[in-house]
């Protein structure tokens, strides 16, 4: 593949500091790269702390699990939500203490969960009596907090029927636990991934509240609520500062649940999304027939190189380019791969500037999360997409 062109970003772009962004517009590439900034990463999590106040983020290692931001957090005291044996082996790695680390799938191989237990990880996630037994069986007396699901996500990413117990179930479930000689130590939720608006978290909160309450009444005896993620990435939409909105939360937790002994957070997008940006190269700019309004534009980088939650268009990427300033018109994004499915926004067009040409470098900003840990191992004989800490 021929490397990305070097010409410069516009200065308009570059007008607030943003290391990834300079560093890209520094570098050619052979390869799209996602570039991470460990300074974003680590300011990031800062301001979510300090909105979060006393709750603990349990970073969501999913979303980026580069070994170098998971050093970053570990350093800073950070816990981790970890969903595999190979994510936990990840931040035990890089330093992380076994209890800082829960098991936080709900669907787990018996064996993996024995590894934690021996690991020293005594926090596991479940929704079923199934997953309940497993943990007994390998994890005797341990914690665990079960997962409801919740109804009517506001987020643009909402989470399936996947996980989750209905609300009906929590009474069944922890007798269960109790019995199996487990610790019944919370309650879990998430509210969707890209939840903007953080009033938006009002009406799920509303959901969880009166079971929390009902049970620490029938004699439970709960000490950790789980908030789950949701907490948002600038894609070009109006949201609140990290702290502000983090805080904002906090105070809608504390008006439904009073004092809570533990409260768990888990950003994953929120806290790595703003901190990468991919350089990526424009392979090829057509029309499809003369009368055609839009173009398309063909990127070096698609839904299944680490752009699939374009799935649907949830997530809207903005883009950087050198021709940046002038005039625009609509064009049809899509990937390199011979797969008709790899086009990642046609049904609401992209503003692209007409100067784009085959070969220009074209950045897509705030892309951090959920993007390498997509990546395919190679569809179609295109690379996995790089990543470089800075």
């Amino acid at each position: 593949m021929n490397a990305i062109s070097t010409g410069a970003l516009r200065a308009d772009t570059l007008s607030t500091f943003d290391p990834a962004l300079a560093y890209i517009n520094a570098h050619s590439f052979d390869e799209p790269t996602l570039v991470i900034s460990r300074d974003r990463v680590l300011a990031q999590y800062k301001a979510l702390q300090a909105g979060l106040g006393a709750a603990r983020i349990h970073y969501a290692v999913k979303a980026n699990p580069a070994p170098e931001v998971i050093k970053i957090l570990a350093d800073q005291g950070s816990g981790f939500d970890a969903a595999s044996r190979a994510e936990i082996a990840l931040c035990l790695a890089a330093g992380a203490a076994p209890e800082k680390i829960s098991f936080g799938n709900t669907i787990k191989k018996p064996g993996d969960i024995a590894f934690a237990h021996a690991a020293g990880i005594g926090l596991f996630a479940a929704d079923s009596l199934s997953e309940l037994e497993k943990i007994a069986a390998q994890a005797p007396g341990a914690k665990v907090y079960l997962r409801v699901l919740v109804q009517n996500s506001l987020a643009d990413w909402p989470l399936s029927r996947k996980f989750g117990c209905a609300p009906a179930m929590l009474p069944e479930l922890m007798q269960a636990a109790d019995a199996l000689g487990l610790i019944v130590h919370g309650l879990s939720f998430h509210v969707g991934s890209q939840t903007r608006q953080a009033s938006a978290w009002a009406p799920v909160l509303d959901q969880i509240a009166p079971h929390w309450h009902a049970a620490r009444a029938a004699g439970f005896d709960l000490q950790l609520l789980n908030i789950g993620g949701g907490f948002p990435a600038d894609y070009g939409q109006d949201i609140a500062p990290p702290s502000q909105y983090a805080a904002d939360v906090m105070a809608l937790v504390q008006a439904r649940f009073g004092a809570v002994a533990e409260i768990m957070a888990e950003p994953g997008r929120g806290l790595v999304a703003g901190a990468g940006h991919i350089a990526a190269q424009v392979l090829l700019v057509a029309r499809k027939d003369t009368a055609d309004l839009h173009r398309w534009v063909y990127l070096d980088i698609g839904r299944f190189s680490g752009l699939a939650e374009t799935e649907g268009e949830a997530i809207r990427y903005p883009f950087v380019t050198a021709h940046d300033g002038g005039e625009t018109g609509p064009c049809i994004l899509a990937g390199p791969s011979c797969d008709s499915a790899d086009i990642l926004y046609e049904k609401r067009p992209v503003q692209l500037p007409l100067a784009l040409q085959s070969g220009d470098k074209i950045v897509i900003r705030n892309c951090g999360a959920y993007t390498s840990s997509y990546a395919s191992v190679g569809f179609n004989g295109f690379p996995p997409l790089h990543v470089t800490v800075i």
